[in-house]
């Protein structure tokens, strides 16, 4: 007898494709004495009235900023997977309690009767549950877009006052 016919892509471990844990973890991927010494190399490097040590202090300040809007966005997707899951497991319980509320009714039309209730009940959840989700993913959204805009603006003004002192040299 021959084997069943499966679908590859549900037999897959994805969690060994790529650890997120190690990813996010920028402390590892930007070592910062290594950026100390490419700001002791460009030192060396002489530009007439240019402060490169300005300038590596912008520049580190930038990689700070992504790197806190990484680690938040990932943070907050964690939260939205928890929060996903508990919903989850909460339909789930929902609809075993259902499904006993629909058996144990007596009579067919008291078993539809529940079946309606419920049902409606459950769609009531689960819209609340899809609003809440949503909520939750565009305020995390807005808040990596306010922490990396802001540190735009403020490396736009950085790089104003580097070029202001340069020019008045």
């Amino acid at each position: 007898m021959s084997k069943p016919a499966c679908n590859p892509f549900f037999e897959a471990d994805f969690s060994k494709f790529m650890d997120m844990s190690k990813m996010m973890d920028m402390s590892k991927m930007m070592d910062m004495s290594k950026m100390m010494d490419m700001s002791k190399m460009m030192g060396e490097f002489k530009m007439p009235g240019m402060n490169i040590d300005a300038l590596m202090t912008a520049h580190r300040k930038n990689i700070e900023a992504i790197t806190a809007a990484n680690q938040m966005a990932f943070e907050s997707l964690q939260a939205f997977a928890r929060r996903q899951t508990e919903l989850a497991r909460q339909s789930f319980d929902a609809v075993t309690s259902m499904m006993s509320a629909i058996i144990s009714a007596q009579t067919p039309e008291e078993k539809v009767a529940r079946h309606a209730e419920a049902t409606k009940a459950a769609m009531e959840r689960c819209v609340a549950s899809l609003k809440e989700l949503t909520d939750m993913a565009t305020r995390n959204h807005y808040q990596a877009i306010d922490a990396v805009s802001n540190r735009v603006c403020e490396s736009i003004d950085e790089m104003q006052s580097i070029v202001k002192t340069t020019t008045t040299v």
